[in-house]
């Protein structure tokens, strides 16, 4: 084998870990469904503080990705990387061996620091390795967003799988042998970076972090506690002061975590925006679908999981073998706002649920619909926002675009949870349809939004893809 065909071939396998990666740090927001019960039932976990299981990992995913961002600019995307898959590691041990509610939130926070790292450093390290040939980082990108809709799916099975018949904590010891894997095989396969000389933000970081992990909070809270409590309003105003204070000291300092001028890079914020919607659109459409097919039409958790296989091969199929194709043609701006608008379509399908309904009338034709409209929207979204920036920022303008999607993923289920609960309380099936339902519709109204802004905000200028100055039709 000759040189050249055993770094390509190294370089494709560099992708298959990059992609492993996506898989992972989605599979643990999904694999812990099943086992929430048992962890409940061994830890002494509440009713309204169970939810956190979840949310300590998406709330410290979602604050701390432009730290992981800048910190993979400065010190270098392998390294950072490395250190990801380190802390998931160290996370997953204290929450699968924790014996009190306390430990179980700190191992996920953990778990979701480490999946902050990883994040971003992988979205830089897969531009260095195919940023230069557009044609190739087509079907990279395409097989690293075919990598989420999986993770989540394949979490969905393996909890059910694994709570049944090992037991809870292998939820997330699961992630231990992959991590020990990635972490022997970084060296061989990913890239060195230059370091750069240049301080960390540790204020401003600290600010965004907590008033992040604020919004979420409070709004996560504000169906327990009410929209008007003084806990939800004080939250959110509290939420908005961290970060005006985080906006003032980017705008002050010589080295900012963010440099706020990188908004102004022409379709980074719009396509950003994008993603906010498209995550606010799409994970609820997700958990509440979940609950529709288990909680209204009696299936079981490997029911369930299979229910939603036909939407994972529509998006994974569509992302490697069409969605690239069709943005080669037409642009990444026609691809996103139709893929916006399609998803809609599809969530408004799904506000028709019937309480005596059925998966093949009710589920799979309007499910597949929207599956089509992620995979149409996802790729074109997060390469525009990381190829506009420039080429020493791909690692921040990566951690911006991850914030923008968890942020926006974690808000907008928060959002339709209110909504669900505010049309369909109780465990009457008609009147949880009814909340379902609204659900629904409220996410495709996002969904809308998103198109909107994408056709207005968008433009189809030239854009500076984070390897070097080239041409691209947005």
């Amino acid at each position: 084998m000759s040189s050249v065909e055993a770094r390509t071939n190294r370089r494709w396998w560099a992708l298959a870990l990059i992609a492993a990666a996506q898989f992972v740090v989605i599979m643990d927001t999904s694999i812990i469904g099943v086992a929430l019960p048992r962890i409940q039932e061994d830890l002494g976990f509440s009713q309204e503080s169970l939810s956190w299981v979840f949310n300590a990992y998406v709330v410290a995913f979602g604050g701390l990705l432009l730290l992981g961002g800048k910190l993979s600019d400065l010190l270098g995307a392998r390294r950072i990387f490395a250190a990801g898959w380190a802390v998931l590691l160290a996370g997953s041990v204290v929450a699968g061996a924790a014996g009190t509610v306390w430990i179980e939130l700190v191992g996920r926070a953990a778990q979701g620091a480490g999946a902050a790292l990883i994040a971003p450093s992988a979205l830089t390290l897969l531009f260095t390795l195919f940023g230069s040939e557009s044609k190739e980082l087509g079907k990279a990108l395409a097989l690293y967003g075919a990598a989420a809709p999986a993770g989540g799916t394949a979490g969905v099975f393996l909890g059910g799988v694994i709570t049944q018949y090992v037991s809870w904590p292998w939820v997330f010891y699961i992630n231990i042998p992959i991590a020990l894997v990635a972490l022997a095989a970084i060296p061989a396969l990913m890239p060195k970076a230059a370091t750069r000389r240049g301080s960390i933000d540790l204020l401003g970081a600290a600010t965004v972090t907590i008033g992040l992990a604020i919004a979420v909070f409070s709004v996560v809270r504000a169906p327990e506690v009410g929209w008007g409590s003084a806990a939800t309003v004080g939250g959110l105003i509290a939420a908005v002061v961290l970060l005006g204070a985080f906006l003032g000291i980017q705008a002050r300092r010589r080295e900012p975590l963010v440099r706020l001028a990188i908004f102004r890079t022409p379709n980074l914020a719009a396509a950003n925006l994008a993603q906010v919607l498209l995550g606010a659109a799409w994970i609820p459409m997700w958990f509440f679908l979940n609950l529709y097919l288990q909680q209204v039409l009696g299936l079981g958790a490997f029911a369930s999981g299979a229910a939603l296989l036909p939407m994972t091969v529509v998006i994974m199929v569509m992302m490697v073998g069409v969605a690239p194709r069709l943005t080669a043609r037409f642009g990444t701006k026609p691809m996103i706002v139709t893929g916006l608008a399609v998803l809609a379509t599809g969530l408004g399908w799904l506000a028709t649920v019937r309480p005596t309904g059925n998966f093949w009338a009710d589920v799979l034709p309007a499910s597949v619909v929207a599956a089509v409209g992620m995979a149409l929207a996802f790729i074109p979204s997060l390469s525009t926002a990381i190829s506009s920036a420039r080429p020493e920022e791909g690692g921040l303008a990566a951690g911006i675009v991850n914030t923008s999607y968890q942020i926006g993923s974690a808000l907008g289920l928060a959002v339709m949870t209110a909504v669900a609960a505010s049309f369909g309380g109780g465990t009457d099936v008609a009147i949880l349809t009814d909340g379902l339902s609204a659900a629904f519709l409220g996410a495709g109204l996002i969904a809308v939004i998103g198109a909107l802004a994408a056709a207005a905000s968008l433009n189809r200028g030239k854009t500076a893809p984070a390897n070097g100055p080239v041409e691209a039709n947005t």
